[in-house]
């Protein structure tokens, strides 16, 4: 009827069906009951009210686990009894039951009615609220249309003499009704307690919402007439054939000032219709309980105004609603599923409605800071989910520090190494001119320490928050201290062999002995290292880089090595040079000299290319600071090889056996 194309004369002077709905939905939506059942009679405006109803229910996300429809007979007899079969297994706790007052006896006592844990929204003030009706029900939420306390109506209803009115039944009955079987002492006939039984209501129905509206329609028709008639437009332009009695206008003259009608009641409210022909008024929301006593209370708890201002619409007072003991004076949450709380999500359960759900736990990496959430949201790159997975918190910044242990640890060790180092490159400072150190390439000897001493040094820059300069530094560093180291240790080598085979009669190889050839040896092996390091930095030198995707809740600062191919030509290098010195040392090991140290060599070579090689599968397993601690334990580890296979037999004769140390030994 709210349609102004098909009814265009139609003013509705009670609250519309869709701002009933429309309040059902918000005190749904307010109490988080999202699991709720329909009983409906098959009348047609209910059956269209319930579409209404369902669509909006669902539009906010709740869920209808039944509609049920009653229909019933002239003896006023439910036809249909399953709804009772069926009622207990449904598991709903709120029931909407939209039907209008004439349905009333026969819905009051029915089992449905008597169900208990249940919640009741009733869309009208029925008044089957009987005091004999003496039942404990503290859960019932109707919607009535506003009570208003229209002044002297009560003065007028006992003053006023029915008799100028139609002598019909339906005026009787009105009046038995609204006086409760107390009747004025103006009506003629007396009241009949047959006839006003069924319709009986208390003596406060004289505020009922009805009353007001008809209040309202008939101020409303008055004012409409009267700005009609003292507007003149009544004896104005008139149709042909149209005579000038007054009644004759009514049809089409009054509807353009019912539509543009605006007043102020007695009450000073403010009556107008919207745009659909509606009369701007809305519902209370009554809390009804009967108490074991069978005293009626009624208290209104809320209201509903579409026409209020925005965010006003809608109210509800929680503190003045009484519910079941059951359930702890407070208003439960009926769901088909209980709430998922923050750090899961939604499951909707195969074949079921969307309220029906299992919460599972959200994904490593996401979080749900809200509860009942539909899909977890990732963190932020630099953030990681808490324990619970409700809330982002910063990563831990992860790289191998000076304070810890493990920092602490390798730190100790190689400072011990470079003391080992330096005494041992003392010593041999000490001892120059003895047999033991001129026989195995003093410079050699010396260029061996110092580019270990390096070597040792270089592991310091790995230990410590990663930049540009030491991002640069650890790798070329490390790549050249260590060429230079085996290219020494080659050259000592290869000199081994050349002065045992130059000994021999007939050899022309004394001009190639002497340290200038040595020499040549490590700066021609050690500059090709150099080169490849050079070639490096010019062109995807390496850098820092925070790496958030290797460990759970942890951003790992370390240095990308920009280009894994130049890495790996720089290990390779180094494998290159140390397979060369560990062959050559390997065929020399058994030369026939007393200070041959190529048996040495051949083990510290050994020992280095074992280092290595399981460094490189070990170094590939591990991430953050223990591959970097992986690396500073290589470096350390192949090099103390180097400085302890090498230099601590010579130390021994040196410090210990100084008699071997003597030309007459050699």
């Amino acid at each position: 009827m709210s349609d102004t194309a098909k009814f265009p004369f139609f003013y509705r002077t009670v609250p519309s069906e869709l701002h009933l709905c429309a309040g059902i939905v918000k005190l749904l939506k307010h109490f988080g009951w999202t699991w709720v059942g329909i009983i409906a009679f098959d009348d047609e405006n209910s059956m269209r009210a319930v579409q209404i109803l369902r669509e909006g229910i669902e539009q906010s996300g709740s869920c209808i686990e039944f509609i049920e429809t009653l229909r019933h007979s002239r003896s006023l007899r439910l036809q249909n009894t399953d709804i009772f079969d069926n009622f207990s297994a449904y598991s709903s706790k709120v029931i909407i039951l939209y039907c209008n007052k004439d349905y009333r006896e026969i819905i009051r006592h029915t089992p449905i009615w008597e169900a208990p844990g249940k919640v009741w929204i009733i869309t009208e003030e029925w008044g089957f609220f009987h005091p004999s009706y003496n039942v404990d029900r503290k859960n019932t939420l109707v919607f009535a249309v506003a009570k208003k306390t229209i002044p002297s109506f009560h003065k007028f209803v006992h003053e006023v003499n029915p008799a100028m009115f139609p002598n019909d039944s339906f005026t009787e009955m009105w009046w038995n009704d609204l006086c409760k079987n107390q009747c004025p002492k103006s009506i003629q006939r007396p009241c009949s307690n047959d006839e006003t039984l069924f319709f009986q209501l208390h003596c406060d129905s004289i505020n009922s919402g009805d009353n007001y509206n008809v209040y309202n329609a008939v101020y409303g028709l008055a004012h409409a007439l009267h700005d009609m008639i003292t507007s003149g437009s009544w004896n104005t332009i008139k149709r042909s054939g149209e005579s000038e009695r007054f009644l004759d206008v009514l049809p089409w003259k009054l509807h353009h000032y019912l539509k543009s009608l605006q007043f102020k009641n007695v009450l000073g409210e403010e009556i107008f219709f919207d745009e659909n022909g509606d009369l701007t008024i809305g519902y209370d929301i009554i809390n009804v309980v009967i108490l074991p006593d069978g005293t009626r209370i009624k208290e209104i708890v809320g209201s509903y105004n579409p026409y209020a201002h925005p965010g006003q619409e809608f109210t509800i007072y929680e503190e003045s609603i009484m519910w079941e003991n059951t359930f702890n004076e407070t208003p439960p949450e009926f769901r088909c599923s209980p709430s998922c709380p923050p750090g899961s999500r939604k499951l909707t359960r195969e074949g079921k409605p969307v309220c029906c759900y299992d919460c599972i736990l959200c994904p490593e990496g996401e979080v749900s800071s809200q509860t009942d959430i539909d899909t977890c949201r990732k963190c932020p790159e630099d953030q990681w989910p808490n324990q619970k997975r409700d809330a982002c918190i910063p990563k831990v910044i992860s790289f191998l520090t000076y304070q810890e242990p493990l920092g602490i640890t390798l730190t100790f060790i190689c400072i011990f190494l470079i003391l080992i180092n330096t005494v041992i490159l003392r010593i041999f400072i000490r001892y120059k001119d003895t047999p033991i150190v001129k026989a195995n390439n003093r410079d050699l000897s010396y260029i061996l320490l110092i580019s270990l001493m390096l070597c040792f040094l270089c592991s310091m820059v790995f230990i410590g928050h990663p930049d540009k300069v030491t991002c640069v530094l650890r790798q070329t560093a490390f790549g050249i201290s260590f060429s230079i180291a085996l290219s020494s240790i080659l050259a000592k080598t290869t000199t081994v062999v050349l002065a045992f085979h130059a000994t021999k009669p007939g050899r022309k190889l004394r001009k190639w002995m002497g340290s200038r050839i040595s020499i040549s040896v490590v700066l021609f092996c050690s500059l090709i290292q150099t080169v490849l390091c050079l070639a490096w930095l010019f062109t995807v030198p390496p850098f820092p880089y925070l790496n958030m995707k290797s460990e759970i809740g942890k951003i790992l600062t370390e240095c990308n090595e920009g280009s894994i191919v130049a890495f790996y030509l720089v290990l390779g290098y180094l494998g290159f040079l140390a397979g060369i010195s560990f062959i050559v040392a390997f065929l020399a090991r058994n030369l026939p000299d007393r200070f041959n140290e190529a048996k040495y060599i051949t083990f510290s070579m050994l020992v280095f290319c074992s280092v290595w090689i399981s460094f490189i599968p070990t170094y590939l397993s591990t991430k953050g600071k223990y591959m970097v601690a992986v690396e500073i334990f290589a470096i350390l580890a192949s090099s103390a090889g180097l400085l302890g296979c090498i230099f601590f037999p010579k130390c021994y004769i040196i410090l210990l056996r100084p008699e071997k140390n003597s030309r007459k030994f050699l």
